[in-house]
This record gives C-alpha cells, sequence and structure tokens, in this order.
C-alpha cells in the first residue's frame, strides 16, 4: 500500500536557520515521535528505529536511511528509508523531500513531500487509516521540528529558548483517538453544512 504526503508547516524563524537545522539528519528524525538514529556510518548512511505502541502492543521497526541529495542553493534534502518490524511480518519505505523555503515577515516554511509504502501487518489498515496516522504523525513532527528552530533562534540571539517538548514514542492510541474525533468532527460539519 502506497501513500503520497505533500505538506507545508509555518517554521517560527528565517530560512537559512530552518535549513542549518534540517541539516542535522539525528535532530530532524528526533523530532519524529518515536524515531531516533542509532548509527551513523558515514555522512549518507545511517541506521536507526521507530517505536509505535497501540494499547498495550508494541512494534517496534528497525532500518537504513540514506540521504540522496543535500542541496544548500534550494535547500533541499532528498532521503530514501526503509525497514521491518523486528517480528519480519511489515515493512515499511519512505522516499522523502524536505524543502526550505522563505516567507513573509522573515520567516520560513518547511515543505516536505513523501511516498511511503508499508507492507504486511501495518498494511492492513488501509489507505483511508494511513493518510489520517500519517497526518497526526506529520502535525507532531512539525511541532517538534517548529520548536527545535524556535530553540536554536534563541539560542542565536544569546536568550533563553523556550523548554523543548518532551520527545516521546508514536503512541498508535491516542492518534486513533484523535483520527476518530477528526472523522466524527467531520462528519458533523457536513450535516451542518
Amino acid at each position: 500500500m502506497k501513500v503520497q504526503i505533500d505538506k507545508v508547516f509555518a517554521m517560527p524563524a528565517s530560512a537559512d536557520l530552518s535549513w542549518q537545522f534540517l541539516q542535522d539528519i539525528a535532530a530532524v528524525a528526533a523530532c519524529m515521535p518515536g524515531a531516533k538514529i542509532t548509527e551513523r556510518l558515514d555522512d549518507t548512511h545511517y541506521k536507526g528505529t521507530v517505536t509505535v505502541k497501540v494499547g498495550p502492543a508494541t512494534m517496534s521497526f528497525r532500518g537504513d536511511i540514506e540521504v540522496r541529495e543535500l542541496d544548500a542553493g534550494t535547500r533541499t534534502l532528498r532521503l530514501l528509508g526503509k525497514g521491518s518490524d523486528t517480528t519480519g511480518t511489515s515493512g515499511a519505505s519512505i522516499d522523502l523531500t524536505a524543502r526550505v523555503e522563505a516567507a513573509e515577515g522573515g520567516l520560513s516554511n518547511l515543505v516536505g513531500k513523501s511516498e511511503a509504502s508499508v507492507s504486511g501487518k501495518a498494511a492492513a489498515f488501509g489507505g483511508r487509516m494511513m493518510n489520517s496516522v500519517a497526518d497526526q504523525v506529520l502535525q507532531q513532527f512539525a511541532a517538534n521540528f517548529a520548536a527545535q528552530v524556535e530553540s536554536l533562534k534563541a539560542a542565536q540571539a544569546g536568550v533563553a529558548a523556550p523548554p523543548l517538548p518532551a520527545q516521546h514514542e508514536l503512541n498508535g492510541l491516542a492518534m486513533f483517538w484523535a483520527i476518530l474525533k477528526n472523522w466524527i468532527r467531520g462528519l458533523f460539519s457536513k450535516q451542518q453544512g
């Protein structure tokens, strides 16, 4: 099953500062709930994990990340990631392109385009559920990314940075409830419209 995602997130700093942070692969990976880089093989190859908790069950994925492009001229990062869960029953891959664009007021936007594929048990959720889960994950990622950029901005200005949000594993049950609430909200808004 494949899912394509195109998103734009406003960042609280200049394009140069957001680009500076985007180049730190380990720090950016840490913005993704439940994800972390476990090993840096060289400048373009990494190993990492993603942990997803759904109720009492926990799924852990291990995989490889390859940085295909890091272009300062266009402020673009392209990476490929692939992995499987520790039981070998599910697999996933992603082709991600992230770009930082200048925005009004000296701020910036993080523009992302990705194609993710899942197989095995993870694919059983279906496309609609995968899109909803991806939206929730990306919202958490963007909030963490913006907080890190804000912290970097404050540090460069010599100002005390606001505390960074705690990094948590990806909680599938919490995401399920958020998706359910959004779905119900959507039903009521259609009835009122």
